[in-house]
């Protein structure tokens, strides 16, 4: 009896994954396209519910890294915006969470732009439009660890839970600038 229940714990498991990743094929289109970014684990936990619709296209996947990338950031932008509300870091890391605050929103918009050129890739203007995505997503990074900067050399649960988050915001930016990488070295 044993037995058979664990065949099908195990015979579940795997039909349960097979179902979060989209499947044999589903899978494969995730791995692929993940394959250039830094965090491959992340990429493709993240993006594997994209596969069935963005299967081997490029353009589809670099939406789907900046969206998700853009929910990541709003996420932590929200709980910056929850540490400077409460007022519960004083003196040099209140003064960094505000320039959090601020970095982040930059990279909001930032981000917001280069999902909206890629919804909008045209092989006539494509070369302009990927060097401002690059440029827009490069910057998104920049900003990010400047965020970083501000706690540099400070400890305490509250700083580390901060740096965690923002750092998590990072790997997700960085795997969107080379999703968008692949799509501009790909074409239109």
């Amino acid at each position: 009896m044993a037995k058979t229940q664990a065949i099908l714990v195990a015979f579940m498991l795997l039909l349960l994954h097979s179902c979060a990743y989209g499947g044999e094929q589903g899978d494969s289109y995730v791995v692929d396209a993940c394959s250039v970014t830094t965090y491959q684990d992340l990429c493709i936990h993240s993006l594997a519910s994209y596969s069935n619709v963005a299967k081997r296209d490029p353009s589809k996947w670099a939406r789907a890294g900046v969206s998700v990338t853009i929910g990541e950031t709003k996420n932590t932008t929200r709980y910056l915006l929850g540490l400077k509300k409460r007022n519960s870091m004083k003196g040099r890391n209140r003064a960094a969470v505000f320039d959090c605050v601020d970095v982040f929103q930059d990279t909001l918009d930032n981000l917001h732009k280069s999902l909206g050129v890629l919804r909008q890739i045209s092989a006539v203007t494509f070369e302009t439009q990927m060097e401002d995505v690059t440029t827009w997503v490069s910057s998104a990074l920049t900003d990010e660890d400047t965020c970083l900067d501000g706690f540099e050399g400070q400890k305490g649960k509250q700083i580390k839970l901060l740096e965690t988050k923002v750092k998590r915001v990072t790997y997700f930016t960085s795997n969107a600038l080379a999703l968008v990488a692949k799509l501009a070295s790909a074409g239109p």
